[in-house]
C-alpha cells in the first residue's frame, strides 16, 4: 500500500465541498466527470430494467445483447468489425484494466506508460505486484510516448506498454500512423499494447481511429462514463484478442462475478439515435468550453504547448507562477475559490510545474473562474 498514493485532488475536493457547505461559492475545474446528467433514454431503460426485475447476475463477460451492441457501435461508428465474443463488460474502465493487468502481468514484470498520465494506471500495476515505468513525455510528442522511447525503456522484464488517446491529463490524441508504429515496436518485443480509449467519443475535429483498426492484437479499454455520461453506473468494457477471453472470463468470475445488471440493461439505450444525438450535442458544448478556456488561460500566462483535441482537460504549465503545484492549487482554492488539480497527481516528470483544468462545468462558471484567476494573478 505504500506504493499506492492517494489522489491529491480528492483532498482538495473534500475541502471545496466543506467550503460550499459553509456557504462559499467554489468554481470546480478539478473534477474529471461530465457535469451533464445521464441522458434520459438511458435512465428510462434503467428504470424499465428495475421494474421488470432484471437484477440478477449476468454472465461474467457481460450481457450478450450489450456485447453485441458494443460490437455494432464499432462497426457503425468506426467501420471496424469486432466480434462480440472479444468484448468483456466490466465494472467501469478501472475494472477492465484491473482484470487485464491481472492476466498479463506477473510479479516483478514491467508496464511502460507516459508520465504524465492517469494515476490509477500505475497504481493498478503495483496492485498486481508489477512495476509501472513512467516514460517522461512533453510537448515535442504531444505528451505521448514515442516508439523510440518504448525501445529505450524496454527491458527483459517488460511485458506491456500502455497509452491513452485522448489522454488524461493532456487531451492529446494518437493518429493511426502513431498507433501502428507503437504497436509494431511493442509486438517486435513480444509484448502487449494497451490503449485507453475512454474519452474516444469526446474529440474536437477529425475523429481519430480506434486502435482496433490497427490490429486485433491490441487490447482496448473503453467506458460508458465519459462520452455516454454514465459515471456512477460503473460500466466499462475491454476488447481483447480472442485467445485471452477464456482467462479473462475465468478471472472475472472470481474478481467481481459480473458488472452491475441494471446498468448493463440501461447501457443498451446508449447506442440508440436519441441518446447519441444528446451526447453529440454535449460534445459540442465541451468543444465550446475548450475553445473559450484555452485562449483565456494562455492570456493569463499559463503555457499550454500541445493543443488538446479530446477529453475535457487542459494541462497548463504554471512555472511562471509556482514551482509547487499542490501548494499553488491549495492557494487558489483558499484565496479565490477556484479548484484545480495539481500536476503531482499525474506522475513525476516536472509535475510541480503543471496544473490540470477540467472544463466539466458550465460556461458561466468557467468565465467566473477566469475572472477570479485574473484578479489573483494580478495581485
Amino acid at each position: 500500500m505504500d506504493g499506492i498514493a492517494p489522489f491529491h485532488v480528492m483532498d482538495l475536493l473534500a475541502r471545496a465541498r466543506a467550503m460550499e457547505a459553509g456557504g462559499r461559492h467554489i468554481v470546480h475545474m478539478e473534477i474529471g466527470e461530465p457535469d451533464f446528467p445521464t441522458p434520459e433514454p438511458i435512465i428510462e431503460a434503467g428504470r424499465d430494467a428495475l421494474a421488470r426485475g432484471l437484477t440478477h447476475y449476468t454472465p461474467a463477460l457481460g450481457l450478450p445483447a450489450l456485447r453485441e451492441a458494443i460490437a455494432g457501435f464499432y462497426r457503425e461508428r468506426h467501420g471496424v468489425e469486432v466480434s462480440a465474443s472479444r468484448i468483456v463488460v466490466t465494472p467501469g474502465a478501472s475494472g477492465a484494466l484491473h482484470l487485464l493487468l491481472a492476466v498479463l502481468v506477473d510479479a516483478g514484470e514491467r508496464v511502460l506508460m507516459g508520465d504524465p498520465g492517469y494515476p490509477c494506471n500505475r497504481h493498478l500495476v503495483r496492485l498486481v505486484d508489477g512495476e509501472a515505468v513512467g516514460i517522461p513525455v512533453d510537448a515535442t510528442s504531444a505528451y505521448q510516448p514515442t516508439p523510440e522511447q518504448v525501445d529505450s525503456h524496454w527491458d527483459a522484464r517488460t511485458v506491456a506498454a500502455m497509452v491513452a488517446s485522448p489522454s488524461n491529463p493532456t487531451g492529446t490524441v494518437l493518429g493511426r500512423a502513431q498507433l501502428a508504429a507503437l504497436y509494431e515496436r511493442v509486438a517486435e518485443r513480444g509484448g502487449s499494447l494497451i490503449v485507453d480509449e475512454i474519452y474516444h467519443g469526446l474529440v474536437y475535429g477529425e475523429h481519430p481511429p480506434t486502435a482496433l483498426a490497427v490490429s486485433d492484437e491490441i487490447f482496448v479499454i473503453n467506458s460508458f462514463s465519459k462520452f455516454f455520461g454514465m459515471t456512477g453506473w460503473r460500466l466499462g468494457w475491454l476488447v481483447a484478442p480472442e485467445r485471452y477471453v477464456p482467462a479473462l472470463d475465468r478471472l472475472a468470475q472470481n474478481l467481481f462475478l459480473a458488472a452491475p445488471t441494471p446498468a448493463q440493461h440501461a447501457a443498451l439505450a446508449a447506442f440508440g439515435s436519441e441518446a447519441l444525438a444528446i451526447m453529440e450535442s454535449r460534445r459540442r458544448a465541451f468543444q465550446a468550453r475548450r475553445d473559450y478556456l484555452l485562449p483565456a488561460l494562455r492570456e493569463l500566462g499559463f503555457v499550454i504547448d500541445a493543443e488538446p483535441t479530446g477529453a475535457f482537460y487542459l494541462y497548463a504549465h504554471a512555472r511562471r507562477f509556482t514551482d509547487d503545484s499542490f501548494a499553488f492549487a491549495n492557494r487558489l482554492l483558499d484565496e479565490v475559490g477556484v479548484a484545480v488539480t495539481p500536476g503531482i497527481d499525474f506522475g513525476d516528470h516536472r509535475a510541480n510545474e503543471f496544473l490540470r483544468f477540467a472544463y466539466t462545468t458550465a460556461m458561466p462558471e468557467l468565465e467566473e473562474g477566469i475572472r477570479r484567476l485574473r484578479k489573483f494573478l494580478a495581485g
